[in-house]
């Protein structure tokens, strides 16, 4: 499990009542993926009306070939704003992987995100 994976995550609702599977990038530091039990994920959504055009998100569009290799079925978007800190056991399988220049977008949305200025 390395950051830049897209994964497929059994992923709990917040009210415990279940889960949804459904895809995520993996962005914490290979060395913390390593030692420690948790990664940190951004949610992947292939509903584009959640898409505002907004600085945190980046659109995956799967007729490219940097779009294929994110192992994605449908035209999605990464939402750096929705980070969530998961098991790695609820990693069920890895699915593809976000290019390195596409990595390199994501790391302009997380600053985006988290309000880290260059």
């Amino acid at each position: 499990m390395t950051r830049g994976d897209v994964i497929i995550v059994d992923f709990p609702f917040s009210d415990r009542t279940g889960s949804k599977v459904r895809p995520a990038l993996i962005v914490q530091a290979d060395d913390f993926n390593a030692r420690l039990s948790d990664t940190i994920i951004a949610l992947i959504t292939s509903s584009r009306v959640r898409f505002v055009g907004a600085a945190a998100q980046l659109p995956i569009d799967i007729s490219t070939p940097e779009g294929r290799a994110t192992g994605l079925r449908l035209p999605s978007v990464v939402q750096c704003e929705n980070l969530v800190t998961i098991d790695q056991s609820f990693v069920l399988r890895t699915i593809g992987r976000l290019p390195d220049t596409l990595m390199k977008r994501i790391d302009g949305c997380l600053k985006a995100a988290l309000g880290i200025k260059s």
